[in-house]
């Protein structure tokens, strides 16, 4: 395999699907609302309205699609799928190969504000010297690296899929990378298993366990981490146990029902980000229809739950008892779904050389803090060219 076999992929979603996508907000049929509810129960009714009010009425898909075209993008057989990809050169010859890997309920989309600053700093207020060739999978299974009856996706067979793209089909033998959420995950396995070709990885989520008794004697900072790990797991992981038991049944409705996608990705958008109580004017409305859209178009929303099923029916990435042992750089954002302190985040990472605390941010931080995350990413990763 090697780069001629890339096919150049232009996004044009037919009409018939928008027209039927209309035709489906036109006619919801809405649910009552739990007294009290505010967003304490799941998605608040009236803003769910007004968004979709939006969505029928105001919002511009062709405009988003334009945006998302104006990115090179491609298609190539990797692990057995078409896997589709940004590619972006740098704006130097000796710009460094950076691989970027989104989450859920995310996409390449998400990467739109820091391509530019990725792969033209001087144009961006930085050094032209901090200038990256930029990769950008969408992960097996989510909106175009995604068919019909395809094969499903585990992190680590992500991971593979990931670093055969990278070296065996673009030809690099080493390269740098970064991700969240899910990204996050690939983005450990990736240093963990394939360390002679993975220079240096950078994180806004760690991929550490999950287990309040992973600790024995633990220090006051470590019992913050605790108490907030037991809350997210008692009232924050229904969707994880939904979508990593059930797959398929939520699929139905999800992909049925342009609004029930809606309210199961709006939720997300509104627990983990830093909208402090403005969500329109933080996230933006385009920013999450944009993001549902493709999820929507391509029929995605089912085989993006797989991750979930594998990971909680199998091992944890990094097994127990290893580390990553990579050079890793972690930028931390206090609306983040979790934030480990140093000490545990080392029981897992046992190289880490650069932790940054921001005052600002969520778990969505190439759209909600894309400077901040670009300029944490241009230092760590300098002495790495």
């Amino acid at each position: 395999m090697q780069r001629n076999d890339l096919a150049p992929f232009t996004l044009h979603v037919p009409d018939s699907v928008l027209e039927d996508l209309n035709r489906r907000l036109d006619s919801v049929r809405w649910p009552d609302e739990i007294p009290g509810n505010q967003w304490k129960y799941g998605t608040d009714l009236e803003y769910l309205k007004r968004l979709v009010h939006y969505w029928r009425h105001d919002y511009k898909w062709r405009d988003h699609e334009k945006v998302i075209n104006s990115f090179k993008q491609y298609k190539v057989k990797v692990a057995g799928i078409d896997l589709h990809f940004i590619l972006e050169e740098g704006k130097t010859d000796k710009s460094e190969p950076l691989l970027l890997s989104h989450g859920w309920p995310g996409s390449v989309y998400e990467f739109h504000k820091i391509l530019p600053m990725l792969t033209d700093p001087e144009a961006h207020g930085g050094n032209q010297n901090d200038a990256f060739t930029v990769i950008a999978p969408s992960l097996p299974g989510y909106t175009f690296s995604f068919e019909p009856g395809q094969v499903r996706f585990s992190l680590e067979q992500i991971a593979d899929a990931f670093y055969e793209l990278m070296t065996k089909v673009l030809g690099y033998q080493t390269f740098v990378a970064q991700g969240g959420d899910w990204g996050a995950f690939v983005t450990s396995r990736l240093g963990f298993c394939y360390p002679e070709a993975v220079k240096a990885i950078h994180l806004n989520l760690l991929a550490v366990r999950r287990d309040p008794k992973m600790v024995e004697s633990a220090t006051a900072e470590e019992k913050v981490f605790l108490d907030q790990l037991n809350n997210f797991l008692k009232d924050e992981t229904g969707y994880q146990w939904i979508q990593g038991t059930k797959p398929q049944t939520l699929s139905y409705g999800l992909t049925d029902s342009p609004v029930g996608l809606a309210a199961w990705l709006v939720e997300k958008f509104h627990t983990w980000t830093d909208h402090r109580g403005d969500l329109d004017g933080y996230f933006g409305r385009d920013t999450m229809l944009t993001d549902i859209m493709l999820y929507w178009v391509t029929g995605a929303i089912g085989s993006s739950f797989w991750p979930y099923y594998a990971r909680m029916h199998g091992p944890w990435p990094i097994p127990v008892g290893e580390t990553v042992k990579v050079p890793t750089a972690y930028i931390e954002f206090p609306k983040e779904i979790l934030s480990p302190p140093r000490s545990i985040a080392e029981m897992f990472y046992s190289d880490i050389q650069q932790w940054t605390s921001c005052d600002r941010g969520g778990h969505f931080a190439a759209l909600e803090q894309p400077v901040s995350l670009v300029e944490d990413m241009r230092k760590f990763f300098r002495k790495y060219r």
